[in-house]
């Protein structure tokens, strides 16, 4: 049984440990539930022999979300359309003083980068989280994943490039992004093609996730021309009965979050280069947003 104590170092680091296993599933209920049972093993194991507490808690975690992962993709789960990582809400507030440290983390988890990170194998995308999100040492890396530090580096180079030869490149500046966001909507809600259409670079993308369970392209539309005109349909059409638009912080960065009555519906996130609007991602799959209801 865990003392008061024991559960107040638990909870000092479990937003660390959540960041660890979404990184690594892209998944909030998923990374929770892995969260939960780290909560079960410390609170069950020996903690006289436990000197550094994160570092203990970090491996159990991280152990946890390979053993789940590889089950997923043993599993070969079809999905209906294009996938994206189900939103997160990460506003580092005061938690994170470090301009560049914050950036890094932004980045990590953010949309683009967790669509690479799903090509990785569970011990490369561990290597990579570890690593590049939360700064490891290759050395530390070894211990939690019971691998040679040699190993560690292989994993590591091969899965740094694989996301540098597949990332896009955005902006993280979060003020030009709302700017460009509320742009965006209001273009696409007067229904101004010309005025969306100059907010879009040329070899726009836009993906939507429905699962197959809402309205949503079933593919990734590509091109200023297509994307626009989409865009400025959907508004016309106002599938959306009841609603309300907020700005809410997700995967590092801002995004639109449409509520139908009290219910979320959609969420919108954009990337944005030389300010252009690079790629639009709409979430509307429904087992997606339940982690919204009180955004």
């Amino acid at each position: 049984m865990a003392t008061d104590i024991e559960t107040d170092v638990f909870e000092e680091h479990r937003p660390v440990l959540l960041g660890v296993a979404y990184r690594m599933l892209g998944r909030v209920a998923d990374a929770e539930d892995v969260v939960q049972e780290a909560w079960l093993r410390w609170s069950g194991a020996d903690r006289s022999e436990v000197r550094e507490p994160r570092a203990y808690l970090v491996r159990i975690t991280t152990r946890l979300a390979i053993d789940r992962l590889r089950q997923v993709k043993a599993r070969g789960e079809t999905y209906v359309g294009p996938w994206l990582p189900e939103p997160y809400v990460t506003d580092f507030g005061d938690t994170v003083q470090d301009t560049a440290e914050r950036a890094v983390l932004a980045d990590s988890v953010s949309f683009a980068v967790l669509v690479v990170l799903e090509a990785l194998s569970p011990l490369e995308r561990a290597v990579f989280v570890l690593r590049e999100a939360f700064g490891y040492p290759y050395g530390e890396i070894a211990v939690m994943l019971d691998r040679s530090e040699t190993a560690v580096r292989q994993l590591s180079g091969r899965a740094r490039r694989h996301v540098d030869e597949r990332r896009p490149r955005y902006e993280v500046d979060p003020a030009l992004r709302r700017d460009l966001t509320e742009r965006f909507l209001a273009a696409a809600a007067e229904g101004d093609l010309e005025g969306l259409m100059s907010l879009l670079a040329p070899d726009v993308r836009l993906v939507g996730d429905s699962g197959g369970k809402a309205k949503a392209p079933l593919r990734v539309l590509e091109t200023a021309d297509h994307v626009g005109r989409f865009l400025v349909g959907a508004a016309r059409k106002g599938d959306v009965p009841d609603a309300s638009f907020h700005f809410v912080e997700v995967n590092g960065g801002p995004a639109l979050l449409i509520r139908s009555g009290d219910k979320p519906d959609s969420i919108f996130q954009l990337e944005v280069l030389d300010g252009r609007i690079q790629s639009v991602y709409i979430i509307r799959n429904p087992d997606k947003l339940t982690s919204l209801a009180t955004a």
